[in-house]
């Protein structure tokens, strides 16, 4: 059968895919394709080894269905026969007595029931003569998804790839020449790659499918009668299932053969035999390769047993085979067929993806944060086995960066770090909000008797001689109801949210003339960075320049025993910078973070209102931006200092 994107081999069932990228690890042609988080299955560089169905644990990977057409073959002809891998005694271990197994088959419906393994012994003596005939190596070309590798990743062994039939292939070959060319053909084995193999075939069963049949059917070991298996009858062919088979079916007679034969299965140990013998010289050696752990491992397999059970029981049937094989008998059924053409040939079916350019892999990397070779942790969390396949893969279309879990975690934390930030903002936006609803109220009450203080007190000192203890006392009332309206005008700035007159500004330019107007010490160092790509600006410049400049004067405060100061300018997202006024001095203890936008508090001695900070806060919220504060004042947990990080838009109006 033919399959395209349309029909499928193999493929996904979204709901179920749990995103955990198991069978991007697991599939050793990386046939599989992240995309918006489903793991989705290339069907043109599937090789239908069915890895990923075994270890997917959510059940997403599952493979075609052939048993519909099968039943529906079983009711519309009167001549299928099924053909039975030898790898059965795996799966049915509850059919101890072999010809009951045979008997349930035959209750479905079949015309005959004939082993797979005959057509095994036919293969084996064809790569006996290929192997002694030729002194170059050979790649056996009886496991379809080592075939389907070799020609889609490595072309370039197309020329070792055994000319010879499987032995499914070549049973079906002389069925047909036996029972006649109008028969069907079944094969039921433990392999999915077996359905995409050949059109020699009517339809392809697992042994997984096979079971299914058997419940729909109500078929089982208890009312089954038990049969032989029809001819040709198997012979050696029956352990061809189990890893270096091909070598124990070729016999005790094969000259020597076995020390050119290297035998190796599994994912990782048939492409690794592939590599070895396509880059060291290898090449007059044989290649036994299976892409299972052996035939009784195969995708198509539902027993639970270990791995050394199944093999045990295929061994155990083939012992009792062979203790009652009538051998002269087998050779005349075998010399039947020494004229059937088991040739094959290979064409190329490339697959490869371009190698992205040193450059395009860099750059991923990078975006992964990965700049030196330390960074490379090599996990495999993405299903990759290392980090530089898996920033090819990205490059090359097949995976996602958020694939790569170090880099989604570190990512993540910013992202709860941010959230944090924004809700303790959020928190102290409310705060203060109603602080400065709070403080209008109070202000404009405030105002009024304040102003008749300051008024008669302006009086009585007008109309008392200067050197009388009257005017003195008078005039400190005069004084201190001035401060107080100072205070209350504060407090309506705080409060304010009057409109501003934005004119556009060249930030770097803004920044240096508020260094300018701050005294600035002997002891403290200044260094300023500009990283902006566009230096404009829309500001209130004289609000803004009073916030920054009340914010450079704290920080050279706090440090009065030296250090730098440092001014920062940077492009943040969403057309907004960024300004970080940094300074090295005693920093700001954690409890009162969370407190210094808060009208009235203050940490200075002397002089101190506490309506600075509130004042700046105001300015750049009216500026549409956001302002928060990072310091560390505990000398244990390294050196102290204290960062202010405005946001501010390029223009508030915009917003």
């Amino acid at each position: 059968m033919i399959f395209t994107q349309d029909n499928p081999l193999v493929f996904t069932i979204k709901d179920r895919c749990r995103i955990c990228y198991t069978c991007v690890r697991e599939c050793p042609a990386k046939a599989i394709k992240i995309e918006d988080g489903q793991a989705q299955v290339i069907v043109e560089r599937c090789i239908g080894c069915g890895n990923c169905v075994m270890v997917c644990s959510q059940g997403a990977k599952v493979y075609f269905s052939s048993i519909d057409n099968v039943l529906n073959l079983l009711d519309k002809s009167e001549k299928v026969i099924a053909c039975i891998a030898p790898s059965f005694p795996a799966e049915f271990a509850e059919a101890e007595d072999y010809r009951l197994f045979v008997g349930m088959i035959r209750q479905l419906g079949f015309y005959k029931v004939v082993e797979v393994g005959f057509g095994a012994d036919l293969v084996a003596a064809e790569y006996k003569r290929l192997y002694q005939s030729e002194e170059k190596g050979y790649i056996n070309s009886d496991c379809p998804a080592v075939m389907y590798y070799v020609r889609q990743y490595m072309p370039d062994l197309i020329e070792h790839l055994a000319p010879v039939d499987s032995p499914a292939m070549a049973l079906a070959k002389a069925l047909k020449k036996k029972y006649g060319q109008d028969i069907k053909l079944v094969f039921v084995g433990p392999c999915v790659a077996k359905k995409a193999e050949s059109d020699l075939y009517d339809e392809v069963l697992t042994f997984a499918e096979l079971r299914k049949i058997f419940e729909q059917k109500s078929v089982s070991v208890d009312n089954a009668i038990p049969s032989d298996f029809d001819p040709p009858h198997a012979g050696r062919g029956a352990i061809f299932p189990v890893s270096s088979g091909l070598s124990r079916t070729i016999g005790e007679d094969s000259c020597g053969l076995e020390n050119r034969i290297i035998i190796a299965s599994g994912r990782k140990g048939f492409k690794e035999a592939l590599r070895e013998f396509h880059s060291n010289g290898m090449q007059k050696y044989h290649l036994e390769l299976l892409a299972c752990d052996g035939c009784i491992a195969g995708p198509g397999i539902t027993n639970s047993d270990s791995v050394f059970r199944r093999r045990l029981r295929v061994e155990r049937y083939v012992d009792q085979k062979m203790q009652y094989f009538n051998y002269d008998e087998w050779k005349k059924e075998f010399a039947q067929y020494v004229d059937l053409d088991l040739s094959r040939e290979f064409t190329s079916m490339d697959r490869r993806l371009p190698m992205p350019s040193d450059e395009e892999i860099e750059a991923v990397l990078h975006r992964l944060g990965k700049y030196t070779p330390q960074d490379h942790l090599n996990c495999g969390a993405c299903g990759y086995d290392t980090c530089m396949d898996h920033a090819i893969a990205i490059a090359q279309g097949m995976a996602e960066e958020e694939m790569c879990l170090p880099h989604t975690i570190e990512k993540l934390h910013e992202t709860i770090e941010q959230l944090h930030e924004a809700q303790e903002a959020l928190v102290q936006s409310e705060k203060l909000a109603s602080m400065g609803q709070l403080s209008a109220g109070i202000a404009h009450e405030l105002n009024n008797p304040l102003g008749v203080i300051t008024l008669y007190a302006n009086i009585i000192c007008e109309e008392v001689p200067e050197d009388l203890q009257i005017y003195q006392d008078v005039k400190v009332i005069a004084e201190q109801a001035e401060r107080c309206k100072k205070i209350v005008s504060g407090l309506l700035n705080f409060a304010r949210k009057q409109s501003i007159n934005l004119r556009q500004t060249n930030l770097p330019g803004f920044i240096k003339k508020a260094l300018e107007s701050v005294v600035i010490p002997r002891n403290v160092e200044i260094e300023f960075k500009n990283n902006l790509h566009n230096e404009t600006i829309w500001l209130d410049t004289d609000q803004m320049m009073q916030a920054i400049t009340n914010i450079l004067k704290n920080a050279v405060e706090a440090m009065y025993e030296g250090g730098r100061l440092t001014i920062e300018l940077e492009e943040a997202e969403q057309d907004f910078v960024k300004i970080t006024i940094g300074d090295t001095g005693c920093g700001i203890p954690k409890e009162n973070i969370d407190r210094i936008f808060t009208p009235f508090f203050t940490t200075k001695k002397q002089g101190g209102t506490g309506l600075g900070l509130p004042l700046v806060y105001g300015i750049v919220k009216i500026h549409k931006g956001k302002i928060f504060v990072k310091s560390n004042a505990d000398p244990v947990k390294g050196p102290t200092w204290t960062k202010f990080i405005i946001t501010l838009p390029r223009n508030p109006k915009k917003l």
